[in-house]
C-alpha cells in the first residue's frame, strides 16, 4: 500500500509543495511506522519550505503529528501497535499519511488528549513550556509583553502566564483577534497596526516596561521590542514571522537598560529523555487545569497544505491550524 508524503525539491512558496506516492519499508531499528491522523502547521515549517532555515533537498515538510502505532522495529521497548502517540520532531515528514520515524521522538497521548488537540497544542504548548518555564522563568507578578497573542502560540503562553501569575499585555492584528487573546486571559491588548505599542506599554507599566518580551514576530517588531524593555529586562526572540532580527548591536542593549537577549530554540531545551517527559507532562497537567485551551481555528485536508501554508503567512490565521488526514 503506497502512502501520500508531500515532498519539495526546490525552496520558494507554497507552490513549491508537492505529493508523491511511496511505499514505506518496515520500521528499521529503533523506528516505529506512524499513522497519522492530524497533522500540526506550524510556522517552522514555512521557514523549512522558503529556505529561511535551510534544509538538505529534496525534503519532506513538517514535525507535528497524532496517530497511532501500526508497526514496531527491532530494539523498540514501551510502544507496541495500537498505541495513541504523537510527535513534534525534531524529525521532518508530518506531511504525510504514514511513515517510518524514530521512536524516542514519539510521545504517549493520554485519553483525554484526542488526536486533534495534540497536533494543535504538542510543539506549541512544549515551546510554551520552554520560554516561559525554563528559559525566561517567568515568575508571578511580573509584567510581560506577548506580541500575537492570538496566534497558536500566543494564546497558549497568555494561558500559561495567567496560570503563574503574570501580568499579560499582548499585541494583536484586528479587533477579532483581540477579542481571543482576551479570552486566553490577556490582560491588555494592544492592536499593534493602530496604536502606538510602546507609548500603550509605558502608560499601562507607568514608564517602567515589562520584564520580559516574548517575541515570534521578529524584524518588523525589533525596535518596539527594545523600547517596551525593562531595565535590566529579557527578549525572547523566538521566530521570524515579520523577518530575521540581524545586527544586532550590543550597544543598545546597555542603552537601553542593560537588556538581556536570547534566541532559544526548542530543541536545545528538550534534549534528554527526562527533559522531554518532563516537558511534556508539564503541557499535559496546564491543559488539565484548564489554564491552556487550544483552539483549533481552521482546519484544512492534508493535501491542501499549501493553502494552509498562504493563509498563515498572510495573517489570516487564528489559535492552531490543523491539517486532517
Amino acid at each position: 500500500m503506497s502512502e501520500r508524503v508531500a515532498r519539495i525539491t526546490r525552496t520558494g512558496g507554497p507552490e513549491v509543495i508537492e505529493w508523491v506516492d511511496v511505499d514505506l519499508p518496515p520500521p528499521g531499528p529503533g523506528e516505529v511506522r506512524m499513522r497519522h491522523h492530524a497533522v500540526g502547521l506550524n510556522y517552522i515549517d514555512t521557514y523549512h519550505r522558503s529556505g529561511v532555515y535551510p534544509v538538505d533537498l529534496p525534503a519532506g515538510l513538517g514535525s507535528e503529528a497524532a496517530g497511532v502505532v501500526e508497526a514496531v522495529g527491532e530494539g523498540v521497548d514501551g510502544l507496541k501497535v495500537g498505541d495513541r502517540v504523537g510527535t513534534f520532531g525534531p524529525s521532518r515528514g508530518a506531511y504525510a499519511t504514514a511513515r517510518n520515524v524514530a521512536a524516542n521522538q514519539l510521545f504517549r497521548l493520554p485519553d483525554d488528549v484526542d488526536d486533534r488537540t495534540a497536533a494543535a497544542m504538542l510543539l506549541k504548548g512544549c515551546t510554551v513550556e520552554a520560554l516561559v518555564d525554563r528559559c525566561a522563568r517567568v515568575q508571578a507578578g511580573q509584567t510581560v509583553l506577548v506580541w500575537a497573542a492570538a496566534g497558536g502560540v500566543g494564546q497558549l503562553m497568555t494561558g500559561w502566564l495567567k496560570a503563574i501569575g503574570a501580568t499579560v499585555i499582548g499585541t494583536a492584528g484586528t479587533h477579532e483577534k483581540a477579542e481571543h487573546a482576551r479570552t486566553a486571559g490577556a490582560d491588555h491588548v494592544l492592536l499593534h497596526r493602530d496604536e502606538d505599542v510602546v507609548a500603550r506599554v509605558k502608560d499601562i507599566t507607568d514608564g517602567a516596561g515589562v520584564a520580559v518580551v516574548f517575541d515570534g514576530v521578529g524584524m518588523a517588531s525589533w525596535e518596539r521590542t527594545l523600547a517596551v524593555t525593562a531595565r535590566r529586562g529579557l527578549i525572547v526572540s523566538y521566530g521570524n514571522a515579520g523577518g530575521a532580527v540581524t545586527g544586532v548591536n550590543l550597544g543598545v542593549l546597555a542603552a537601553k537598560g542593560s537588556l538581556f537577549v536570547t534566541r532559544p530554540t526548542l530543541f536545545d531545551y528538550y534534549v534528554t529523555p527526562d527533559e522531554r517527559q518532563a516537558g511534556i507532562e508539564r503541557l499535559y497537567a496546564m491543559l488539565r487545569s484548564g489554564a491552556i485551551r487550544p483552539e483549533i481555528g481552521q482546519t484544512f485536508a492534508l493535501e491542501d497544505a499549501a493553502d494552509a501554508h498562504r493563509a498563515l503567512e498572510a495573517g489570516e490565521t487564528r489559535g492552531s491550524t490543523i491539517l486532517t488526514v
